[in-house]
């Protein structure tokens, strides 16, 4: 998507950028695994200027984007950011007409999520979808994980994307389901299912199959969805500027540690440093430095 956001407090002139959840987790995924592993991220963009710019942005971050549709008659989403003194942000969005809704509705299908060791799929991604592919893209995961393939899943709760508090989370429940390895958030999870109790939500979380990922809670760091993993210290942040990408970047840094062969354990502490890093600048992205970042 289209990202818009002032440059800092008191500013009127937005600066353009492309980012979304998944496409966050995406290049923070490419640059934790560098040579070790190839990311492709996959949408439906337009054929305008800010679609070919989208494009140029994730090539020269090393994604794969063979598998991005195009469709003439669309534009990308667009949505603008708003942060605090606390650099907790507010979403502003424009997506109604966004090319990303049409996702797998071409004559290729779900071809495009062939061949793949991980899919990594958020509920946004689900609440851009009509009911019938939504449930269609249930069936060809179910199918892809009978095959080896892995599904990971952030459930990323936006009720203004939703008709409804009990659709999202019937959704949302069922793609748990599906997942190997789970990214969801306190807040997000409690405010969807109206939790108030943490071990209530673990238990809910764990009683789904999910066994590998972690529970975030911001700045208290993460907790292991395996019982067995032992409680962590995770140092804070040494400064908050902006929130953007935390969980995003989180994700990321776990995967990278999962699909290189570390513990559960290590995979926590690498997603908490990344998000560590990543709310120390305004923006869901920065320069890439010169050494990849550490898992």
């Amino acid at each position: 998507m289209i990202e818009l956001s002032f440059r800092g407090p008191g500013q009127t002139d937005p600066r353009i950028a492309y980012a979304g959840d998944t496409l966050n987790t995406a290049v923070y995924l490419q640059r934790a695994l560098g040579p070790l592993g190839r990311v492709s991220y996959i949408t439906a963009m337009g054929t305008d200027p800010f679609s070919d710019a989208a494009l140029a942005f994730m090539a020269s971050e090393g994604l794969d984007t063979s598998r991005i549709a195009r469709d003439p008659m669309r534009l990308p989403g667009l949505y603008a950011i708003t942060t605090d003194a606390q650099g907790e942000r507010s979403f502003h969005y424009w997506r109604e007409a966004s090319a990303a809704r049409q996702m797998f509705q071409g004559p290729e299908g779900f071809a495009a999520l062939d061949g793949f060791d991980v899919i990594y799929l958020s509920a946004i991604t689900l609440a851009i979808l009509p009911p019938a592919v939504r449930a269609a893209l249930a069936a060809r995961l179910a199918a892809l994980r009978e095959g080896g393939t892995r599904v990971a899943f952030d459930s990323n709760w936006r009720p203004r994307l939703w008709p409804s508090v009990e659709a999202g989370r019937e959704w949302v429940a069922r793609f748990w389901r599906l997942t190997d390895i789970g990214l969801p958030s306190v807040d997000d999870e409690q405010a969807l299912f109206g939790e108030t109790d943490e071990a209530a939500t673990l238990a809910r979380l764990r009683g789904y199959g999910l066994r590998d990922g972690a529970l975030k809670r911001g700045a208290r760091g993460p907790v292991a969805l395996d019982p067995t993993v032992p409680p962590g210290v995770y140092p804070p942040a040494a400064e908050v500027v902006d929130t953007t990408a935390a969980g995003d970047s989180f994700n990321a840094g776990l995967l990278a540690a999962r699909l290189t062969g570390q513990g559960a354990a290590a995979a926590l502490a690498a997603g908490h440093a990344l998000a560590c890093e990543v709310v120390g600048f305004r923006g869901a992205f920065r320069e890439q430095r010169a050494d990849p970042v550490a898992t």
